[in-house]
């Protein structure tokens, strides 16, 4: 049996292999100020290590979210406003769930600059 494809971790240490969409959302929802990052990761990409989207709740509860495909000039950030409670996570939650999945279209939800 093959390993999983997708692992996504949190702030506090939990792991999940090839999670679901909701699973993903449920994630991103659970971040606060003591648990403010999730990290997925493409298992499959080479070179390994190397394909990853992380996001990050800020202290004014905007997003920073990274993704990385590749080598440091693969290497790219874009920040979420702050949501109102009713639309909460789902902006970074689609760009996340489409991303970890490899549909089309993630790149365009934000304005993504090179990573300093």
């Amino acid at each position: 049996m093959a390993g999983p494809v997708v692992r996504a971790s949190e702030a506090g240490g939990q792991v999940w292999d090839d999670p679901s969409e909701t699973t993903l959302h449920d994630a991103l929802a659970d971040m606060n100020l003591s648990n403010p990052f999730v990290i997925v990761e493409r298992l499959d990409l080479e070179p390994a290590g190397q394909h990853y989207m992380q996001v990050h709740l800020n202290d004014d509860l905007s997003y920073q979210v990274e993704y990385r495909d590749g080598g440091e000039d693969r290497h790219f950030q874009a920040h979420v406003p702050a949501q109102p409670e009713m639309i909460g996570v789902e902006p970074v939650a689609k760009i996340l769930a489409a991303w970890a999945s490899g549909r089309p279209g993630w790149r365009d939800a934000v304005a993504w600059e090179p990573w300093p």
